[in-house]
């Protein structure tokens, strides 16, 4: 799933509305830089493959201070930025990478 993800970004990234309106919220102001660090150097934790609507996967890494979590589905002309966040700690793991 990995090789598919940065294929797709090295062709176009596209981010949705609902991507932006997250990474835009005051208590997170996640950058377009986090979010390409993180698809190119993070780890897939979770893959949705059976997804209605296209497969999918939620990648994690920290590209800055902080963790990151994007979820990103590959197309074959471009990659789809579905949403990005930082996990809460209260639902992950403590290396954010399984949920409790």
């Amino acid at each position: 799933m990995k090789q598919k993800v940065i294929s797709a970004a090295n062709k176009h990234i596209l981010f949705l509305p609902h991507a932006i309106k997250q990474m835009s919220r005051p208590d997170r102001m996640i950058t377009t830089d986090e979010v390409h660090k993180t698809i190119l150097h993070g780890e897939v934790i979770e893959e949705y493959t059976d997804d209605p609507r296209g497969e999918s996967c939620l990648i994690f890494h920290t590209p800055s201070k902080r963790p990151v979590h994007v979820v990103s589905a590959p197309r074959a002309d471009y990659l789809v930025i579905v949403t990005a966040y930082l996990p809460e700690p209260n639902q992950w793991s403590t290396d954010f990478k399984t949920r409790r």
